[in-house]
């Protein structure tokens, strides 16, 4: 049984984390730290696993040694979080967008700081299906964000063919729900001024773009809008590729075939046709579709921001470096309805 810890516990991702973890086979979660709620019960911000999880936040500085720390931290805190911890544990974790990036000045241009140049090149970029290899000796991991994930996989095959490449124009139209903003979010995302709404908030450019650029080799344009919606993210991805349709089928199950968590969803019929976040709240599942009119592809994927798109994808990698199978404790599927 190896032993997790969990850093920045009392936030959404952190909630996906111990409900995920406490049903997982081969993970003990030892301590839950949240600066804001030591010594509070868990319960207090996540009701859900009410008498399910009985532990109480700890203070961070009270973490104990464990073989796999997750941190959950806001993005920014993670710099410092590895002075402290990363000597605590075995495999650090980490779900912020600290360390996801390579290039020092990409990571300035669209986060706004630099990075300590001490970590840089230390973290392995956490996406099974694009470093499943790397992902099985390392000991610092970088979770990918969430709609930077779904643009990933969506994208991926057409480069591997080398039909799609950085002289492309390709444009990548995302939605997210309000959790992606987290637990400690602005007044702005704030039901009162969210609900009904479809708030465009990046209309040229948004930090995952550079995460899909580092993992595809493309230069895609991202547009994000928030939703009504409390989970959940879908991007379509378009661009100007000449193919038929059987040729996309046959490029996308050749790359994915063998992915546990990747389900081509392109039907002719239904109400969802297309991959729709709504079948895949709780679950680790990317849905990818497609279609063309045999000059412009659109590729559809979705998947749930706070599974497959943080916590789940997390606990995949964390399976992967452990030598456990990658489905181990992931298996559940999406709630439908809700």
């Amino acid at each position: 049984m190896h032993s997790v810890g969990i850093l920045g516990g009392s936030g959404f991702v952190g909630g996906e984390l111990l409900r995920l973890l406490h049903l997982h086979p081969a993970a003990t979660v030892r301590a839950v730290a949240s600066g804001s709620r030591a010594g509070k019960a868990v319960s207090s911000a996540h009701p859900h696993l009410r008498s399910i999880v009985d532990e109480r936040f700890i203070d961070p500085a009270e973490l104990p040694e464990v073989d796999v720390l997750f941190s959950a931290l806001p993005h920014g805190n993670s710099q410092e979080m590895v002075e402290t911890y990363a000597s605590r544990c075995g495999v650090l974790i980490d779900l912020a967008g600290d360390f996801r990036l390579a290039d020092g000045a990409l990571m300035e241009r669209h986060y706004g700081w630099r990075r300590h140049t001490e970590h840089r090149g230390a973290f392995t970029y956490g996406l099974p299906e694009l470093n499943r290899s790397a992902l099985r000796t390392a000991d610092r991991i970088a979770v990918a964000g969430c709609m930077a994930t779904a643009a990933i996989l969506a994208l991926r095959p057409l480069a591997i063919a080398g039909l799609a490449d950085d002289t492309i124009p390709i444009n990548v139209d995302a939605r997210t729900g309000s959790s992606g903003s987290g637990a400690g979010s602005t007044p702005a995302d704030g039901h009162a001024l969210r609900a009904g709404a479809m708030r465009v908030f990046a209309p040229l450019r948004h930090r995952h773009q550079a995460e899909i650029q580092q993992s595809t080799g493309l230069d895609p344009r991202m547009t994000v809008t928030s939703t009504a919606a409390v989970r959940g993210v879908q991007v379509v991805a378009r661009a100007d590729i000449g193919i038929d349709v059987a040729d996309l089928w046959r490029i996308y199950r050749g790359t994915y075939e063998d992915e546990p968590f990747i389900r081509l969803v392109a039907q002719r019929s239904g109400a969802f046709r297309y991959p729709d976040p709504k079948v895949l709240l709780g679950s680790n599942y990317c849905d990818v579709g497609f279609e063309t009119d045999g000059t412009t592809v659109a590729v559809v994927a979705a998947l749930d921001n706070l599974v497959k798109g943080a916590a789940g994808n997390a606990v995949q990698c964390m399976n992967v470096r452990l030598g456990l199978p990658e489905t181990t404790g992931l298996h559940g599927a999406g709630l439908h309805p809700v």
